[in-house]
This record gives structure tokens, C-alpha cells and sequence, in this order.
């Protein structure tokens, strides 16, 4: 299913699913729970909605981006034996509620009640017709054309703040090695991590190791770009503030594969001020432009309206209040009633009203695109507003946001205007508006690093930057080339890295969201990579280890067995991937 190749304007979703590691750390009410509530409420509604699109002959054609982790996790054996259980205990705390509410005479509950049993029921049914496979669901639809599936970083590491080149490397290169094992081809796109970007250029440590007086020297690092077009990543998105910060770079004017000028009416075109968050560009930066990578800046006006539960259309009287739940089943039953309405006062929910809305919110987020583009719709080359947003805030956070989406979809298929596409077909017919140099930034508080290093996690860097350094060295080293137990302990040492570098433990440390898990998640990441490192100081000068501490290995091992093909290679000074077509040429010349 192809989409019209030239309306006057595009619109572009995507949808960033991801979660921590939790599988093996912990239940509820934080762990495993998470992971299963995604599940139910966000990934296999999202496979439902693109199924009836696809039935009628519409395509949402979203970039969604499946984290590496998620990835690990969707095909966990203990989330393929556990999520049935969790579901099935939410269809009998729903009949439990049926009863009770019917009991006492509560007709309107006893109606919700048992659209939550049909809710979950159709959760386990979906489950079980996808052989228990979600990550094969949404394969399908990217099999045939109706999404294109991104990357992340492997373990979701924040680039800005991450201590050594190597780590940002392995990040995405174990990102695209385990995206090509799950969905069966290289990825065009990428979400970097809380849309952070760093430019190249000098980089002092902001904090010492632990322990220490002084911070690491500081060193010319690479940026966020250079990273990404080693990994043969085409495109990622940022937010607003850095494209309209950025310094436009007017010259030369050249295709990158040869040295014919752009048309300068393209150029004029570009350069509109009203187009500025319309367009993707060329990232500039000291390398090699033959394979630049490009940026989508994020558009903030349909933004809002999207994820904001105070003005936005989440904070709607009529939608589900996501917050009051009956317990002990954790049903909702509940309308936002009000923003401000304490949770006593929350009136009924009525599921079917609340589904009707989405239609009027989607015809209205359209005519937002419309706006935002009048200006530059009758140019030659269509501008794209770029609307990004967690995953999970459809279906989850905001429980009535699938059918939003399939609205959106089905009113854009109608229109003769405007039409949805990806990033990666929109740049395959379509140039880039020159190169631009981008500030550090992201997507969080302040648009800095304020969320994830501030006085509160601070700490933690004390902790991954010697925990980097340290991977680095061993890993430039041979010894552990063995075949055998010296790859086993700096595969696991690896692996504890990356658990470590999660942007994930700052953030919820930051929002305080579930502060006293992410400290826990951090600390406990933190002895086992220094429990690893003893066990392969001890191998490093004996040539083996004791009984007592393979167990111990193991029991590391089966807690945190990700990645199965990790490659320790990618953390060697200075190591960096092989581009596909430089690997074609090697080939070729043997």
C-alpha cells in the first residue's frame, strides 16, 4: 500500500515504545506489571487499530520505534508465560466487579465492568492468535509498507551525557545489531534517547568518579551525527527549540554525491521562516557528508494538543481518568470528570461516549496540520510536520488515543490535502533543506540535561563514567578472547554497562514517578558490574575462577540475559562500525 507521492502537505507519527529492563526485577507495583499494562493497553491495541485500518485499504504508515530493549523483553520467555497469567487476573477481577456492582444495584458499573472483561479477553485472544509473538505483529504491517519500525538506543543511554565515544557507539550499534535479529533488516530511523543530541567538539566530564577529587580529563568527542551515519542510521528526530536555535549553514550548496549546485529556488523555498519546522536537514559536523544523516524537528503545537492532560485533548471530561482505580482488580471506572475535580468526585465512565469523541478530536488535530502548513502548501516540495510522542501515552496514559490515532488516519485518507507517510519514504522522494548545525539539547525540562544530571542523579554518573572507562579497557585488551569463560564474564560485564547507562533510572528518579525502584535498579546494576569486574580481575590473573564464583556469574547471567549476541568489540578504543557499502567494497576486493 503505496501513499499519494505529492499533496500539498505530509503528516508523520512517531511513536517511541520502550520500557526498562524489569523483567526479573520486580512485579508491582513496579517491574513486570509496566511491562505487561504496555502490553495489554498500548502495543496489542495499536496491532488492532492498524488491522481495521489496513482492512479498509488505509495505512497509518507511523514510524514506531520498538526500543532494543522492548525488543528483549516482548520475546522474554518469562513475558510470554507471565502476561497471559496477569491478563487473565484482570477478566476475573472484572467478573468480580460485575457481580459486586450488579449486587448492589450499580447497573452503569456492571456495564463497565464487563467492558473491561471484553477488554482483556480480546488482549489474551490477540496474544494467543499472534503465537504469543507481538513483535511478529508489528512486523507484518512494516512487511507490507503500512509502518516503517525504528531503533533506539540499545538500553535507551542518554548520548549527552554518556563518558566516552565507545559507549555511544555500542549503544547504537547493539541497537541496530539486535533490530536486525528481531524484525529482519537494518533500520533507516532511530529515536535517539529523550531526543538528545550532542554536537562534536571538546567535552569536560561534569562529575568525578566515585571516590575521586577531580573529574576525567576532558576530550574531543564525536557527535550525535557521526555516531548515527556509522551505524548507516539515515534520520532522528529532535525537538523544537534546536532546529529553531540552529545555525543555518548557507554554503556550499552541493548534492552529496557530486558537486551540482541546488537549485536556488529550492534554496529560497527552504529558507522560508515558515517552513523551518516543516523540513528535514542535513546535520553538519567534521564527518564524512558523502553519508550525512538527517533531523526532523518536532512540531509543537499539535504537540500539546496531543500529550497534555490540561489543555490537550487527554484532559477531555468524557475520557478515562487514568488515575482513580477500583481496587483490588485496579479497573477503571471513572471519567476526567475535571482537571481540578478531587478524586471523590469523579463522575461515571461511559466507554462508547468517550470513543465517540476521538472522531471530533481527530478532525480537529487535521485542521491543526492544515494551519501549521497553509503557508507553504503550494510550494513544489511538500512540507512534513513531524508529531513524535511516547508510545504508551496511547492506550495507557491516555486510554481512548488508539482510536484517536485511527481517526486521524482514517480523516487524513479522506482528505485531497494532506497525506501520512514516514520519514524514510519522505526522504526518499524528496531532498533535504541544506545542512544545519545543531546546540546540545533534548526533549526534557529546561530542553538541557537538567532531568537526567541535576543534584538528585548526579550520582549515578560517579558511578557509569569509571564503570565506562573501565569496559573500554578491557575490551581493547585480547585476553578475554577465549572462546570461553574470559568472553562469558566481559560479555556479562557488557551487559551490566548497558543497564547501567539507562536514561531511564535518572528520569524516574528526576519525576519522582518510582524513585525508590530506579535508585534500587541503579545501585543493584552498580554491584553487579563491580561483582563481574572482580570475577574478571580474578580470571584476568589466575586463568580461571571458582565454583563459587561461576555461580555467582550465572546468577548474574540468568537475571540480566539480554542481548545473547552481544560483541564486546564495540567497546575497543576507538572502535567504530563498518559501513554496509565499505563492507561491499572489502568484499569485493578479496
Amino acid at each position: 500500500m503505496k501513499q499519494v507521492t505529492k499533496p500539498a502537505g505530509f503528516l508523520t507519527f512517531t511513536l517511541h515504545a520502550h520500557l526498562p529492563y524489569v523483567v526479573n526485577h520486580g512485579t508491582w507495583p513496579h517491574g513486570m506489571e509496566w511491562l505487561h499494562e504496555a502490553a495489554a493497553e498500548t502495543y496489542l491495541p495499536l496491532l488492532r487499530a492498524l488491522k481495521r485500518l489496513e482492512k479498509d485499504g488505509i495505512g497509518l504508515f507511523a514510524n514506531i520505534n520498538l526500543s532494543p530493549i522492548l525488543l528483549e523483553q516482548l520475546s522474554h520467555p518469562n513475558f510470554i508465560k507471565e502476561f497471559p497469567k496477569y491478563v487473565t487476573r484482570k477478566i476475573v477481577a472484572a467478573n468480580e466487579d460485575e457481580a459486586f456492582f450488579t449486587q448492589g444495584g450499580e447497573k452503569h458499573y456492571a456495564e463497565t465492568a464487563r467492558f473491561w472483561r471484553d477488554f482483556f479477553q480480546q488482549a489474551l485472544d490477540d496474544f494467543e492468535a499472534l503465537n504469543k509473538d507481538i513483535i511478529a505483529g508489528f512486523r507484518y504491517f512494516a512487511e507490507r509498507g503500512l509502518i516503517d519500525i525504528i531503533t533506539c538506543g540499545a538500553t535507551h543511554g542518554y548520548n549527552p551525557l554518556l563518558g566516552t565515544d565507545e559507549s555511544v557507539r555500542a549503544q547504537l550499534r547493539m541497537a541496530v545489531k539486535t533490530h536486525r535479529r528481531h524484525i529482519g533488516k537494518q533500520p533507516r530511523g532511530i529515536w535517539v534517547p529523550e531526543c538528545g543530541y550532542r554536537p562534536a567538539g571538546f567535552w569536560n566530564y561534569p562529575v568525578a568518579a566515585a571516590g575521586e577529587e577531580f573529574p576525567y580529563p576532558g576530550y574531543d568527542r564525536i557527535g550525535t551525527e557521526q555516531a548515527l551515519s556509522e551505524s548507516d542510521i539515515e534520520f532522528f528526530f529532535v525537538d523544537t527549540h534546536l532546529v529553531e536555535e540552529s545555525e543555518r549553514i548557507p554554503s556550499p550548496y552541493e548534492l552529496l554525491n557530486g558537486t551540482v549546485p541546488l537549485d536556488p529556488n529550492l534554496i529560497a523555498m527552504t529558507e522560508k521562516a515558515s517552513r523551518r519546522l516543516y523540513q528535514p536537514y542535513y546535520v553538519n559536523g567534521p564527518y564524512d557528508k558523502r553519508h550525512a544523516t538527517s533531523v526532523f524537528p518536532r512540531d509543537p503545537r499539535t504537540g500539546v494538543q496531543v500529550w497534555s492532560g490540561e489543555g490537550g485533548y487527554p484532559g477531555d471530561p468524557g475520557y478515562l481518568d487514568f488515575h482513580k482505580k477500583r481496587w483490588p482488580g485496579g479497573h477503571r471506572y471513572w471519567r476526567v470528570t475535571g482537571s481540578k475535580v478531587d478524586m471523590q468526585y469523579k463522575e461515571p465512565y461511559w466507554p462508547q461516549e468517550a470513543l465517540a469523541k476521538t472522531r471530533d478530536h481527530a478532525k480537529n488535530y487535521v485542521h491543526l496540520v492544515r494551519e501549521a502548513l497553509a503557508n507553504d502548501r503550494a510550494d513544489s516540495i511538500p512540507p512534513i510536520l513531524c508529531s513524535p510522542f511516547d508510545a504508551e501515552l496511547f492506550g495507557h496514559w491516555w486510554f481512548e488515543g488508539i482510536h484517536f490515532l485511527e481517526n486521524v488516519a482514517r480523516e487524513v485518507h479522506a482528505s485531497a490535502d494532506i497525506k501520512l507517510t514516514s520519514c524514510a519514504t519522505y526522504l526518499d522522494e524528496y531532498p533535504r533543506a541544506g545542512f544545519i548545525n545543531m546546540k546540545e539539547g533534548s526533549w526534557g525540562a529546561n530542553g538541557d540535561n537538567t532531568v537526567w544530571m541535576n543534584p538528585d542523579t548526579s550520582w549515578t554518573y560517579t558511578h557509569i563514567y569509571p564503570a565506562e572507562i573501565y569496559t573500554r579497557e578491557v575490551c581493547t585488551g585480547t585476553k578475554w578472547r577465549d572462546g570461553g569463560m574470559g568472553e562469558r564474564i566481559v560479555n556479562q560485564l557488557c551487559r551490566e554497562l548497558l543497564l547501567l547507562e539507562s536514561s531511564d533510572w535518572q528520569f524516574l528518579i528526576t519525576t519522582g514517578a518510582a524513585r525508590d525502584y530506579a535508585e534500587m535498579r541503579f545501585a543493584n546494576h552498580n554491584s553487579d558490574f563491580l561483582l563481574v569486574k572482580s570475577i574478571w580481575q580474578i580470571f584476568e590473573r589466575d586463568g580461571a575462577i571458582t565454583e563459587a564464583e561461576e555461580a555467582r556469574l550465572a546468577e548474574i547471567e540468568l537475571r540480566d540475559n539480554i542481548f545473547p549476541d552481544i560483541d564486546p568489540t564495540f567497546w575497543r578504543a576507538g572502535e567504530k562500525a563498518a559501513r554496509r557499502d565499505e563492507l561491499v567494497l572489502s568484499t569485493e576486493a578479496k
